[in-house]
């Protein structure tokens, strides 16, 4: 079973960076594929970004790409998520997801950690 705890979350000023943290336990045949997903207050959830553990392929919604980073370190089983140029929208609670397979739908959720970015 694939466990996700996501750390880093806290409350910030436009402009200010913030790193989120995903420590992932498990079967890594189970998690090939992590992904970044936020909801913002009032809005369905979205995928931020996505990075594979093997090759390192990444992909990032259009609203992050330049400002985020998503990378993985592997001795750790760890992700992460270097937020930069924070901006009032980017307010959210972020999640972790795993997938075994390439594409589809995620199969495993970490419980969230908030991020609120001030004026």
């Amino acid at each position: 079973q694939v466990q996700l705890a996501e750390s880093g979350g806290g409350l910030v000023q436009a402009g200010d960076s913030l790193r989120l943290a995903c420590a992932a336990s498990g079967p890594s045949v189970s998690r090939s594929v992590m992904g970044w997903f936020r909801r913002a207050p009032g809005k369905e959830r979205e995928l931020v970004a996505t990075i594979r553990w093997s090759g390192g392929v990444t992909y990032y919604v259009d609203s992050v790409k330049g400002r985020f980073t998503v990378s993985r370190d592997s001795a750790a089983n760890t992700v992460y998520l270097q937020m930069n140029n924070l901006k009032l929208e980017d307010t959210a609670v972020y999640y972790c997801a795993a997938r075994r397979l390439t594409y589809g739908p995620f199969d495993y959720w970490g419980q969230g950690t908030q991020v609120t970015v001030s004026s």
